[in-house]
């Protein structure tokens, strides 16, 4: 027999043993790493859809959407096709008036007729905004062509042309056209806004009346409710018509603005024009811009004929001309030269008044002098016109003569007031 107590220990460590070699081929627990999934574990995420040429930092979707073969490389935005934008207008949706039952009374009826002339004047509302709308597409397309042509026109003086080049000669006529249509539209404007005015007047009467129903004997309950119902129609209507009212007035107004200062761009075009050389924009628009402390001559050199003074300062310059103008020749090519100092002095101080003063050799026999004066206030004259072309208002010019013995030949003096 044999004796259990002797082989105890051993087998209990065999035991043990076997239980150790058998737990070596367990799976091993997903809580066991606190740091980093075990690489027999781990399962990549799905990569996106990067092009094999983009890096990582400078993928975007833009970027993926362009290298599929839309765009034109990475980093870069598909191009879309461009489309026109077509305006819509001012859309009014008028709302019905709300129906009810007829009640027989004196104010049932009053009621019905309300229905009726609501229906008519919503119609005539409609009508005024469908006018409107088609208005306002056709000043976007007359001023479309319009800065078209001016562009072409630009661009041609830009590079440089003929004095009085035919071809930019008929682009400005063309171009002045489509101004006036563009103007004819503002009157046009106006009287729709006429219109919607009396249909402003017309709600706001009938608004008064329903309240003056209210009062009037021998109504039901029904009566009363649907003058409520109306009350409310009408107002929503009386909404509609003023914002109509309130777009129109602001249209006159910039469009009435708007044509106002491409008239005077386009006085300034055609000196251009004639000229075949490019300015700028008109002096009426100049407004107040800070400015250095001294006017500087342009980067093209001036003209031996055309003397620009340096001043210090243009709140009196009185005693220092502007621009000096010697016509020493036929022809003196001086507009460039005084529009470039006079959008300087402009900017400097936009209410500005000039005086051009015209000045004649003192010299010689009383005959000489009388024929130097009279040419050189001809001269002034010719100046004068220019600022006018030039977009300078004849209200802010004074012209005047005189004589001086320091000078050889007609000149011109601009000052500035």
């Amino acid at each position: 027999m044999i004796s259990l107590t002797r082989w105890t220990p051993k087998l209990a460590m065999i035991a043990a043993c076997t239980m150790l070699a058998g737990c070596s081929n367990m799976s091993t627990p997903s809580w066991w790493y606190t740091d980093q999934t075990p690489p027999s574990q781990f399962t990549p995420a799905a990569a996106p859809n990067v092009p094999a040429n983009a890096s990582y930092y400078n993928y975007s979707p833009a970027a993926a959407y362009a290298a599929s073969g839309t765009g034109t490389g990475i980093g870069e935005f598909a191009p879309m096709p461009y489309v026109a934008p077509t305006y819509a207008g001012p859309q009014f949706s008028m709302i019905p008036p709300t129906p009810g039952p007829m009640t027989g009374t004196e104010v049932g009826m009053k009621v019905e007729a309300m229905r009726g002339e609501l229906s008519n004047l919503q119609a005539n509302v409609q009508a005024n905004s469908d006018q409107f709308r088609l208005i306002r597409q056709e000043t976007e397309v007359l001023s479309q062509g319009y800065h078209g042509l001016v562009a072409a026109i630009s661009a041609r003086l830009q590079v440089g042309t003929t004095p009085g080049n035919p071809i930019l000669v008929q682009q400005w006529n063309e171009a002045q056209t489509q101004l006036d249509h563009i103007n004819e539209n503002v009157g046009k404007l106006n009287n729709v806004a006429t219109m919607v005015a009396a249909n402003s007047s017309v709600a706001n009467f009938m608004l008064e009346s329903v309240k003056t129903a209210y009062s009037i004997s021998g109504a039901v309950d029904e009566d009363h409710r649907q003058l409520r119902i109306m009350e409310d129609d009408i107002n929503r209507s009386l909404v509609m018509v003023e914002r109509l009212l309130r777009e129109l007035s602001e249209d006159v107004a910039r469009q009435t603005s708007y044509v106002s200062s491409e008239r005077s761009n386009l006085t300034a075009l055609s000196m251009a024009v004639k000229n075949g050389e490019l300015y700028g924009t008109s002096l009426s628009n100049k407004g107040a811009m800070s400015a250095p402390s001294m006017i500087l001559p342009s980067a093209r050199p001036f003209d031996s004929a055309v003397q620009p003074v340096i001043s210090q300062s243009l709140v009196d310059s009185t005693s220092a001309p502007l621009v000096v103008i010697r016509f020493d020749r036929p022809n003196v090519p001086y507009e460039r030269e005084l529009y470039t100092a006079l959008s300087k002095a402009l900017e400097r101080k936009p209410d500005a008044q000039f005086n051009v003063v015209s000045v004649s050799p003192g010299r010689g026999n009383p005959a000489f002098q009388a024929l130097g004066t009279s040419s050189s206030r001809k001269q002034a004259e010719q100046v004068m016109r220019s600022l006018t072309d030039m977009g300078l208002s004849p209200k802010r010019i004074t012209i005047s003569s005189k004589s001086s013995p320091s000078v050889d030949v007609n000149e011109v003096h601009l000052y500035v007031r």
